[in-house]
């Protein structure tokens, strides 16, 4: 018999904001460098230093995200300012050994629930060709592909998507979606 992992509760989940610099994002960052590289090459480490860590910090327009389950990080995710109205999420990521249990669209809903709370109207991120969960992911969440779906991903690079963010008051404040 195979046996399905539950979905931890929220009362099991708790969100907080921190720094890159804080010791709980080391593993996110140590396993998205593993993932790069596996998929892409030695060369991948970069995408991850490609922007200032500065750039995921409020005073930038931007925030850094995970999900601790008990106490230890288990996904998280984080944006920055695109534009004026548009948040763009970068490093998403969820622990290895805790995975196919929605934390992806956990830390999703997280981001654009707090992305909209600071007054931006629209999400843009890109994918890897090589990345076909994460396609699926933004799919699944309502992300419309600004890429032709029918063509070879390969030919094409990174995937870009955009999702419309609903209105709601600005108040500084984590609205729910």
């Amino acid at each position: 018999m195979t046996s399905v992992a539950q979905p931890p509760s929220s009362a099991e989940l708790t969100v907080i904001h921190v720094p890159v610099s804080d010791p709980r994002v080391r593993p996110l960052l140590r396993e998205l460098g593993h993932e790069y590289s596996t998929r892409y090459g030695k060369d991948a480490h970069a995408e991850i230093s490609r922007y200032p860590d500065d750039e995921f910090t409020e005073s930038y327009g931007g925030l850094l995200l995970l999900l601790l389950e008990r106490g230890d990080p288990v996904a998280g995710g984080a944006f920055r300012r695109y534009d004026e109205a548009t948040a763009e999420l970068k490093r998403i990521w969820t622990h290895s050994a805790r995975r196919r249990r929605g934390l992806a669209r956990r830390v999703i809903a997280e981001l654009e629930r707090e992305a909209s709370a600071r007054g931006y109207r629209r999400i843009y991120l890109t994918t890897g060709p090589r990345q076909p969960e994460a396609r699926a992911l933004y799919l699944a969440t309502g992300y419309t592909p600004l890429f032709d779906t029918g063509a070879d991903p390969e030919s094409i690079g990174p995937l870009p998507f955009e999702k419309h963010l609903p209105v709601t008051a600005h108040t500084g404040k984590a609205t729910d979606l």
